[in-house]
């Protein structure tokens, strides 16, 4: 560095260049003696890998440094992974900006590093090249004040038998420590030699520094995200599912968070159904976090697996929302293998002294199945299954808009069209049993679509001594729904001639099977509530709502227009009047209104019946 501003006052001094070229090239060098001496704030401190010593022109503190390094094991085989943690060790608000990481023969701490780094937070540190090794060494990305970070270290097939981690850390420009010696771990089999520089080793989680966060996604990293495109970092209600590999390609870190008090996993399946599945779980634990991994045999609890299958784990719980990392070989005995491709379950729910209870709605379900270790993607997911989705928008379909529609022809449309028959048969009783007909067979074929999904009858049960879980009353209501469905055409197969005194009985049935088939329809409401439909709410609840006032909004006005016309009607008018010539006034008359009311009635009802559908879609 001495060198370069020696380099930039030549330059400057120079009295035999033109004004002009002394300037340009006085900022030129300035430019490059900027640049040499901030360089290192970005962690590029590679030329620094032999001595470990910053070329900052000052002496390293002499006092024993206020940080410690620490491990998570004493001994190591080849191959395995060991985490290694920096941190402040003080009590006093101490911190640093920059630091370079190595493991190195603790027989000969002057040879080249051995081994290679697996990073667990990219945002804070990263890979260096110290000799012929790629990743053998660990520095900052940004000197921002830390207190902590941390990184694994896998050994080398071929490793010494005794390594040593060095650190060297620094605090400000002039204040910094070289080579602060770490622990000294052991080639198994073998004894390890006593250090007084060995911290005390941790085998727990340690606590996150900074929130997850959504850059990079689809770039650097695949994520999985609940809403779409939410941030974890300024979104308190986004569940978030990250994972990368690392750049030796033996690994994969995953990055899990979400709003719950209870716990967050995620899943990966050969298909779409709960079982054989591999979980990862992050348990809020009395205000710890638990990090574990398990297997899901059908729709059981899981069996969690020994901590040994995770490393490098860490987590943090803020206002409610866990958030946690960890690592995961890509090949695991008894594991499932990275490299291949699964579909990802994204699930939260309630836990009680270390029991998971089973979760509260429906899991976000990746689209597509995607290999762990592939490509960096935005996937995107449902929570609603497609037969489920197709279930809702049947029955919406069915008691929103034909249901409704046939009913109001029915009741104040017979006498619209007088002249007009089709097949023989009046016009308004055509368009009146086609839509019957029509519904009952679409009702028909939502009411199978949850026993296909489900694989039998969705039970109703209780979760412990906890609240109530499974469908509730909406499977009972839908079968009394089917029922009355079926009945209506029988009845209306088996009914009188309309001479007949028995008609009247017919039509009171057969309103009073029809409008409970309507009341009972409104099970639409519960099934808000489904969690394999999860409709927003309030807005589902206040959209129906708006639709019932809706079509008794319309029933009522056509009600009070058939009643002023009939008031006009008075017995003067009749003597002036033949009955034929009254006839075609009301029917001039009822035309034009009844006409307009319909065409706005069908208008609101799609409406009303197209937000429904696009908010399913949208699940």
């Amino acid at each position: 560095m001495y060198r370069v501003e020696l380099h930039c006052r030549n330059w400057q001094h120079r009295g035999e260049a033109s004004a002009m070229w002394r300037l340009y090239f006085t900022l030129a060098a300035l430019t490059w003696c900027v640049d040499s001496v901030g360089g290192f704030s970005n962690g590029k401190v590679g030329v620094a890998c032999g001595d470990m010593e910053p070329q900052h022109g000052h002496e390293p503190r002499p006092e024993p440094p206020p940080y410690m390094v620490s491990v998570d094991k004493s001994t190591f085989s080849p191959g395995e992974n060991i985490t290694v943690s920096l941190q402040v060790a003080s009590s006093d608000p101490m911190f640093f900006r920059g630091f370079l990481m190595e493991a190195r023969d603790a027989g000969k701490l002057d040879s080249p590093a051995v081994g290679f780094f697996i990073l667990t937070d990219p945002h804070q540190s990263q890979l260096l090249q110290c000799g012929h090794t790629q990743g053998s060494g660990v520095s900052h990305t940004r000197n921002t004040k830390k207190t902590q970070v941390q990184a694994v270290w896998e050994s080398p097939e071929k490793p010494p038998q005794r390594v040593q981690f060095l650190v060297t850390v620094v605090h400000g420009y002039k204040i910094y420590w070289v080579k602060i010696a770490g622990p000294v771990v052991s080639l198994r089999e073998m004894t390890a030699a006593p250090t007084t520089a060995v911290s005390p080793q941790t085998t727990s989680p340690t606590a996150l520094s900074t929130q997850f966060s959504s850059v990079g996604c689809g770039h650097s990293k695949s994520c999985l995200r609940d809403p779409v495109g939410c941030d974890p970092e300024s979104d308190p209600h986004c569940f978030f599912l990250s994972f990368t590999t690392d750049e030796a390609g033996r690994s994969v870190m995953f990055e899990l968070s979400g709003p719950t008090e209870g716990y967050v996993s995620f899943a990966l399946s050969h298909d779409k159904w709960m079982g054989n599945d591999d979980v990862y779980l992050c348990e809020n634990d009395r205000g710890s976090v638990t990090i574990s991994a398990g297997y899901v045999s059908g729709r059981t609890h899981p069996e969690l697996a020994a901590e040994e299958a995770l490393w490098g784990r860490a987590w943090r719980l803020v206002d409610g929302v866990i958030q946690c990392r960890f690592h995961r070989s890509i090949h695991l005995h008894n594991r499932f293998n990275l490299n291949q491709s699964y579909f990802l379950f994204l699930a939260h729910g309630r836990s009680h002294n270390g029991l998971i209870y089973k979760h509260h709605h429906q899991p976000l379900i990746s689209t597509i199945q995607k290999v762990i270790t592939g490509l960096p993607e935005d996937l995107s997911g449902s929570r609603s299954p497609l037969l489920i989705k197709f279930h809702g928008v049947f029955m919406l379909t069915v008691w929103m808009w034909i249901v409704s529609t046939a009913a109001l022809i029915a009741r104040h449309y017979k006498d619209f069209w007088p002249d007009t028959t089709v097949l023989g048969q009046r016009l308004w009783f055509q368009l009146h049993r086609t839509m019957m007909v029509l519904a009952v067979v679409l009702t028909s074929a939502a009411f199978t679509l949850p026993f296909i999904y489900r694989r039998g009858w969705s039970k109703c049960c209780l979760e412990e001594a906890f609240r109530p879980m499974g469908a509730g009353s909406h499977p009972y209501i839908g079968c009394a729904v089917m029922a009355l469905s079926i009945i209506q055409p029988i009845m209306a197969i088996l009914r009188p001639v309309p001479e007949s005194p028995r008609r009247i009985i017919f039509r009171w049935l057969h309103f009073g099977a029809g409008t409970a088939a309507q009341i009972l329809a409104m099970c639409v409401f519960l099934g808000a509530a489904q969690q394999a439909l999860l409709l927003p709410s309030p807005w589902s609840p206040a959209v129906l709502t708006g639709w019932l006032l809706w079509i008794m909004m319309v029933d009522l006005l056509l009600l009070i227009h058939q009643c002023r016309l009939r008031g006009n009607s008075s017995s003067d008018d009749k003597e002036n009047i033949s009955f034929a010539q009254l006839d075609r006034l009301q029917h001039g008359e009822i035309s034009k209104v009844k006409k307009m009311v319909l065409v706005v009635f069908l208008i609101g009802n799609t409406g009303f019946l197209a937000a429904f559908i696009k908010t399913i879609a949208s699940l």
